[in-house]
């Protein structure tokens, strides 16, 4: 009792707990599940007969063993992934070294040259994607740096308008409700633009900057506005090029034949868009196209997404920005063959599948997607039909469809 009363175990006024009463008999601390198994039993009971204990022993041994090999696995692992990433950084290096010195300086004589093309193919390192991003895309439009500052000058004007309350009746200007709804669209857009980065959400580096190009391009361009999905394809931009470059692009980008026609909502357009992408899906995956056709699931259910937002908010970003290197490269086409390649890859997968998974799976693709995989499908993807090539075929379908002729994809072109 003395024992227990100085090490303030029992006592009446601390009563003695069932483990602390069980640790009371033992004669020893264990010191940990090695103990347990190898050490012998307390002198209170009875010894461990010579067969448990060789089998304690083994057993310890077999665990230590099996730790041993997982630790030995997790290392080799490890080490592998810091070699990869090592010869990955390497390469990204050397190629910058060789867009710097040996492409950009030469650009119009060699961007169209084999070499060239087959390292577009292989991705640009991120330290030139936005220099080249902006020559491949160009500037038809001629917009300055000054013209951005215009717009984003009048942009604001707008917004502060916008902002404090007049006494003028509504009369005053039958476009500032759509005004002030294009605001309000633009700022829940931006909310909700990669918010796992959380860069661009109110408080972020780039918040300002992304409300700017999208403010300003609203003032460029009335006819057009702003529609939900620009946010994705200007943040983009954002994250590899200055502002007003950024801007440039942005408009030049949108300014394209089938960028305008889906965010301008031009539906006949659309629909041929739709019809030709149909034509290639059913010359390379005849099987996938025929169960979709099974279950009514049209191309407008899951590309309008993909081509709202140049795969930007479907795809991983960096997988993304290796898709916007070669469609920046080919146009629009390579929107439609990356469409493709994506069928490809998930064709076993969504051969399976009804109509509800097969929309629910398309709308939101894998958070992994092996970028390589997904370009080897790509490239394994053949862009002809009946010898026509992809604007052909587009060019086909827009006649038949101004001479009235009926339009349901393949079927039109046969």
């Amino acid at each position: 009792m003395e024992y227990e009363t100085k090490s303030g175990r029992a006592g009446p006024g601390n009563p003695t707990s069932p483990r602390q009463s069980v640790r009371k008999n033992l004669d020893f601390e264990p010191l940990s599940t090695t103990a347990l198994i190898l050490e012998d039993r307390p002198a209170n009971l009875p010894a461990k007969p010579a067969e448990e204990a060789q089998k304690h022993r083994q057993q310890y041994e077999e665990m230590v063993a099996q730790a041993k090999k997982r630790e030995l696995k997790e290392a080799q692992k490890r080490r592998k992934q810091l070699e990869d990433r090592c010869k990955l950084e390497e390469s990204i290096g050397t190629a910058a070294q060789t867009w710097n010195q040996e492409i950009l300086p030469h650009w119009s004589t060699v961007c169209t040259s084999r070499r060239v093309r087959d390292l577009w193919w292989q991705g640009i390192p991120p330290s030139v994607r936005g220099k080249v991003w902006s020559l491949a895309v160009g500037n038809e439009l001629n917009i300055t740096h000054e013209l951005y500052s215009i717009c984003l000058a009048r942009a604001k004007e707008k917004w502060n308008t916008t902002a404090a309350p007049t006494t003028e009746t509504e009369t005053e200007d039958a476009g500032s409700s759509d005004r002030e709804s294009s605001l309000e669209l633009i700022k829940l857009d931006i909310s909700r633009t990669f918010p796992q980065l959380c860069i661009f959400q109110k408080g972020g580096p780039y918040h300002d900057v992304l409300h700017s190009i999208l403010g300003a391009y609203t003032c460029y361009r009335p006819d057009v506005g702003y529609v939900q999905g620009m946010s994705f394809i200007a943040a983009v931009l954002i994250l590899n090029l200055d502002t007003a470059d950024a801007f440039i692009a942005f408009a030049n980008l949108l300014n394209k034949p089938c960028q305008m026609a889906f965010f301008r909502v031009d539906h006949s357009l659309m629909l041929t868009y739709f019809a030709a992408f149909e034509v290639f899906f059913e010359e390379n995956l005849p099987k996938l196209f025929a169960h979709f056709k099974k279950n009514n699931l049209t191309p407008d259910i899951y590309l309008i997404d993909w081509i709202f937002t140049l795969y930007s908010k479907s795809l991983p970003l960096d997988l993304a920005c290796r898709v916007w290197d070669v469609f920046c490269r080919d146009g629009e086409e390579f929107l439609f063959r990356t469409g493709l390649g994506l069928l490809r890859l998930y064709q076993d997968v969504l051969t399976c599948m009804d109509f509800i998974h097969m929309a629910q799976f398309l709308t939101r693709l894998p958070d992994l997607i092996p970028a390589e995989q997904l370009f080897q499908h790509i490239a394994a993807v053949h862009m002809t039909s009946r010898n026509r090539k992809w604007a052909q075929v587009l060019q086909a379908l827009t006649e038949q469809k101004r001479s009235g002729a009926r339009q349901p994809g393949a079927e039109s072109l046969s």
